[in-house]
């Protein structure tokens, strides 16, 4: 799979498990090969049409008709092939910052406990678990067990709130400290509902099919008027796949999560090492 954060930035790849396979090959992948064989299919439909109409529906006005036709459809398809990739670029960069911002916020909650004393140790142990659930459930091993909104993780945040609600401050300084922390399971409980929110949307699937069907359209043209060649073959067979790969590529980045190209998990796994790495405050005074 591929780690990534916008569309262009670095990306780490990793070889795909069996099971990592089975529910990548159920998802945009298969959309993407399905809308690559639909607009292959076109191109090639033309060409099948070529051979069998009348050379006289092949002249240079029907031609020129079908081309300025044809621009229209190619025009309104790029500008909506283009909005699709920039808007999912765009969630995903956002599901992205998101998570690292999870992973802050987690960070500094801990620190503030540490700082408060001893007495707050039961509540970063439950933060520990919180960070290492939330962790699991984003980044699972096997991309079909994504938990974006885990009932039992979100239990664990809610029993963390009730001890930081619990603690009886003694003096300024701890009641600084814990109204600190307080805003701060607060703000991870927002960040929390805003990655289930934006991992729930998605372009519609009939409006991809709409897309995919003016791309055959279009590469339907082409093949009405190409050269009975292999380059011609060739080269929109080729064109086919690029096109194909964008419309795959802008559903992946819609996923943001389980696909071939997930947010990187490295912001939430270096937070559960940090927290594991930190003294207890058992001993403190």
């Amino acid at each position: 799979m591929l780690y990534a954060a916008p569309l262009i930035h670095g990306s780490t790849a990793a070889l795909f498990t069996r099971s990592e396979l089975a529910p990548i090959m159920n998802g945009t992948l298969i959309i993407g090969f399905a809308a690559f064989a639909a607009i292959l299919g076109g191109a090639f439909a033309g060409v099948e049409a070529r051979d069998r109409l009348p050379k006289q529906h092949l002249t240079d006005e029907t031609k020129s008709l079908v081309s300025v036709s044809t621009g229209v459809v190619a025009t309104v398809a790029a500008l909506v092939l283009g909005l699709l990739i920039s808007n999912a670029n765009t969630k995903f960069t956002q599901l992205g910052g998101e998570v690292t911002a999870l992973s802050a916020e987690i960070l500094r909650l801990d620190h503030i406990l540490r700082r408060y004393g001893a007495d707050a140790e039961p509540a970063r142990k439950t933060l520990m678990q919180y960070a290492e659930r939330k962790t699991a459930d984003l980044f699972p091993d096997d991309p079909s067990d994504v938990r974006v909104s885990n009932p039992s993780t979100y239990e664990l945040l809610q029993r963390l709130e009730d001890m930081l609600l619990s603690l009886k401050a003694a003096n300024p300084r701890d009641q600084w400290w814990l109204g600190q922390a307080m805003i701060l399971a607060g703000k991870i409980g927002d960040t929390r509902w805003l990655i289930a929110q934006q991992s729930g949307q998605g372009t519609p699937k009939a409006f991809v099919a709409l897309l995919v069907f003016w791309l055959a359209l279009l590469f339907a043209s082409f093949g009405l008027f190409a050269p009975p060649n292999l380059t011609s073959a060739v080269t929109l067979t080729l064109c086919a796949l690029a096109v194909a790969g964008a419309v795959g590529i802008f559903l992946e980045l819609e996923q943001g999560f389980g696909g071939i190209v997930r947010i990187s998990p490295e912001p939430m796994r270096q937070a559960v090492k940090t927290l594991a790495a930190e003294p207890s405050n058992q001993n403190a005074p």
